[in-house]
């Protein structure tokens, strides 16, 4: 029976993506770095996105590497608290080094939310759900 699931992701470079993920928030279980592979803990469940070097990464696949500059395979969302939270996030995020590829907005009158993609062009979307406005 299942009982974890977690994510992993290529990137060009640990450290690099180590530190930009530290600069907006996330952390890090270092007990299991080793040079190619690291492990990032999202949230307050420490949901675990696994970092690998892209050849080991490949390695495991046995596919080749969606070239995210291109197309994506997944987008990646994280829940705020507020409105805020996603403007602040948002910033953050710029000053890190990443993209923020849609500004913060409203999206059917009872979200709010914005897209950025990290250093390896992985997306992600940060969404504040107000959930006394969900349509009925």
């Amino acid at each position: 029976m299942v009982k974890q699931v977690w994510l992993n992701l290529p990137v060009k470079n640990i450290e690099k993506s180590k530190a930009f993920f530290t600069e907006i928030g996330f952390s890090f279980n270092e007990k299991h770095d080793s040079a190619s592979h690291t492990c990032m803990l999202v949230g307050e469940n420490n949901f675990v996105i696994m970092l690998f070097e892209e050849t080991q990464f490949a390695s495991c696949i046995q596919n080749k590497i969606t070239d995210t500059t291109v197309s994506s395979e997944m987008l990646i969302s994280i829940d705020a608290q507020s409105r805020e939270e996603v403007d602040e996030f948002a910033n953050i995020v710029q000053e890190a080094g990443g993209n923020v590829f849609a500004k913060p907005a409203e999206n059917e009158g009872w979200m709010y939310g914005c897209g950025f993609a990290d250093l390896d062009g992985h997306r992600w979307n940060v969404l504040y759900m107000d959930l006394s406005k969900l349509p009925k």
